[in-house]
Order: C-alpha cells, then sequence, then structure tokens
C-alpha cells in the first residue's frame, strides 16, 4: 500500500519587528505541532520515526526562510519542508519593517506497507 496521509495540522506565527521570515515560519509549526498531541504512529503500530512529515510553509519572500531551522523543531518523523509565496506581510504604520506572518500546513503520513 502506498503513502497514506492521515491528518493535517495547521498553524500561525509571527515576527512582530525584525521581519525575520525564518522565525515567523518557525512558530507557525510549533503552532500546529504544540496544540495537538496526536499518537498516529502507536494507534497504527508503528515507531514514531515512520512518520512522514510534509510541510509547507507560505511566507511572502520564501527565499529568506532557512529551511534547515525548520527541521530540527521536529523531534522525530522524516520531514520535508517547502516554502512557498503566501502569509501575509502587514505594514507598520512607524514605517518600520512590516510584521510577517507565516501559514504552515503539517500533513503527517505513513507508508502503509509494513516491511518484515
Amino acid at each position: 500500500m502506498p503513502k497514506k496521509t492521515m491528518l493535517v495540522e495547521f498553524g500561525m506565527g509571527t515576527s512582530l519587528r525584525r521581519q525575520d521570515y525564518t522565525e515567523a515560519a518557525c512558530r507557525a509549526v510549533r503552532d500546529a505541532l504544540w496544540h495537538n498531541s496526536i499518537n498516529m504512529a502507536e494507534l497504527f503500530g508503528f515507531p514514531k520515526e515512520a512518520m512522514i512529515l510534509d510541510v509547507e510553509i507560505g511566507v511572502a519572500d520564501p527565499a529568506k526562510v532557512d529551511t534547515a531551522q525548520i527541521t530540527e523543531i521536529f523531534p522525530y518523523g522524516q520531514p520535508s519542508v517547502t516554502v512557498v509565496a503566501g502569509g501575509l506581510d502587514v505594514p507598520r504604520s512607524d514605517g518600520g519593517n512590516p510584521t510577517v506572518i507565516a501559514n504552515a500546513a503539517i500533513s503527517v503520513s505513513f507508508d502503509m506497507e509494513r516491511v518484515a
């Protein structure tokens, strides 16, 4: 049986003053993860390391996101991070750097065919 997506988690993160796209993205991922306590691996009898984690981050300037820092957030599983145009840059009335808003979607999948 092929890879099967079991759930999708969503999160939002910001960088209020520093225009740090990586930090906003990391906060979005943590928001998605820390609001959930889902024992999917155990439910299907797989080790946590078997989780396939497809992470999609949306920010206004994708080139400014360090995907290695996002990957480090995950304590287990096999994360794959993609950054796309999205999110939102909100201008500040004082003329400073805009507030960066990042959105994250984390799809949790398993290869449902067990290897003996």
